[in-house]
C-alpha cells in the first residue's frame, strides 16, 4: 500500500510516499528557516502563508521523485494535529482537496505519535519499548507496546526542551535555530563551569518543567554581562538540560524494564543527547534507536509510515473534522495517577 504523506504542522512543508508503512520511496522537505531567522522563532503567520506558497510544488516533487502517478497512490496520510493551527489548516486542506480530486481515502495522523513511529523507517524495534520525544513544542516520555500503542507517562508542564535552547540562543543573539547552534559551541566549552540544578516537582511527579532552568539561565547571563564565556555558559546550559531528560528516562527504565529506547523529535539530533543515551542503553543493555536526522526534524516520511497503519485500523479521516493544536487520538492513552 503506497501512501502520501503530508506534513506541515509548523515551519516545514513536507511530502512524501512510503510503501506498506517501511519502505520511503521519496521524502521531501522544504524548511522555512531563513523565513523565520530575523525573528529568532517562528512567526505563525508567515509560517501559513509559506505552506501555502509550496505546497503544492512539495507534493508534486515527492511524487515524481518516487516513480509514481498520483493515480498509483492508495491513499493520503496528512498531520492533523498538534501543531500551529494556521499550518496544520493548510496541509489538512490540501489533502482533503486532493483526497477529493483523485477518489483516494484520507487519515488525520498525530505528529507527535508518528515522530515515534520514525524509528520504524529504518529499524526493526523490540517492543515493549521507551521513547521519549524532544522538539521544540513537545517534551515527553511514552511506553511505547507496539504501533498504535502508546501510553504517557510524562510530559513538560511548561516550555519544551527545545523552546528554551532556541530562548537562550535568541537572547544571547546566536542564531537560529538554536539548538543545532548551541550544540555546535558547546563541544569547545566547560561544561562544569556554571551551575544548575535539576527541577524537582513538588507532587513528585516525573513531569518535566524548563522554566526555572531558563530563568537560571537568564540569572547568570545578566550576572555575569560581557564576561560572560559563551561556550562554557551554552556547555553547561546544555549539559543540564541533557542530564535531565536521560535521568528522567532511564527512571522509567527502572520501573517499566523495557526492551528498548526510542529518540524521536528535533532536539534527538543534538550530539550530547543521542551519545547519554547511547551510553546508559549499552550500560543497562537495552536496544536503542536513533533515527537519522532527516528523520528527526519534522517530515511527511513518518506521516506516511504511521498512516498505514490508521489505514489498517479503517481510521478514515471525516470531511468535516478540522485540525487541532492540542488533541489526544485514537489508540492514545493517558497514564492514570
Amino acid at each position: 500500500m503506497k501512501i502520501l504523506g503530508i506534513e506541515t504542522s509548523c515551519d516545514e512543508t513536507a511530502a512524501a510516499i512510503v510503501e506498506d508503512g517501511k519502505h520511503i520511496l521519496s521524502n521531501i522537505v522544504y524548511s522555512q528557516e531563513k523565513v523565520h531567522s530575523d525573528f529568532g522563532g517562528v512567526v505563525p503567520e508567515l509560517a501559513s502563508r509559506e505552506h501555502v506558497k509550496r505546497i503544492d510544488s512539495i507534493v508534486r516533487k515527492a511524487v515524481l521523485s518516487s516513480g509514481l502517478t498520483y493515480k498509483s497512490i492508495d491513499g493520503i496520510a496528512v498531520t492533523q494535529g498538534p501543531g500551529l493551527i494556521g499550518s496544520l489548516l493548510v496541509g489538512i486542506s490540501f489533502a482533503k482537496a486532493l483526497s477529493l480530486s483523485l477518489s483516494k481515502p484520507i487519515v488525520g495522523v498525530n505528529h507527535i505519535l508518528a515522530h515515534l513511529y520514525a524509528p520504524e523507517l529504518e529499524f526493526s524495534i523490540k517492543y515493549p519499548a521507551l521513547g521519549l520525544i524532544v522538539s521544540g513544542g513537545h517534551t515527553s516520555i511514552y511506553y511505547v507496546e507496539g504501533v498504535m500503542k502508546y501510553t504517557r507517562l510524562a510530559r513538560t508542564r511548561d516550555d519544551a526542551a527545545g523552546e528554551i535552547l532556541d530562548k537562550i540562543a535568541k537572547y544571547l543573539s546566536l542564531g537560529y535555530p538554536g539548538g543545532p547552534i548551541i550544540d555546535k559551541i558547546a563541544k569547545n566549552g566547560d561544561p562544569t563551569r556554571y551551575k544548575f540544578t535539576i527541577p524537582k516537582m513538588s507532587d513528585h511527579s516525573k513531569d518535566f518543567s524548563f522554566s526555572g532552568i531558563k530563568s537560571a539561565a537568564l540569572r547568570i547571563i545578566r550576572r555575569e554581562g560581557k564576561d560572560l564565556n559563551i561556550p562554557d555558559f551554552v556547555a553547561s546550559f546544555q549539559n543540564i538540560i541533557v542530564e535531565y531528560l536521560v535521568s528522567n528516562l532511564f527512571s522509567f527504565a527502572e520501573e517499566y524494564k523495557p526492551k528498548s529506547i526510542i529518540l524521536a523529535g528535533g532536539v534527538s539530533r543534538n550530539s550530547q543527547l543521542r551519545k547519554a543515551i547511547e551510553e546508559k542503553a549499552k550500560k543497562r543493555g537495552l536496544k536503542y534507536y536513533l533515527p537519522s536526522p532527516l528523520l528527526c526534524t519534522d517530515n511527511a516520511a513518518m506521516i506516511g509510515g504511521m498512516g498505514y497503519h490508521y489505514f489498517q485500523n479503517n481510521d478514515f479521516l471525516s470531511f468535516d473534522y478540522p485540525p487541532f493544536s492540542r488533541f489526544e487520538p485514537k489508540g492514545f492513552r493517558q497514564k492514570r495517577q
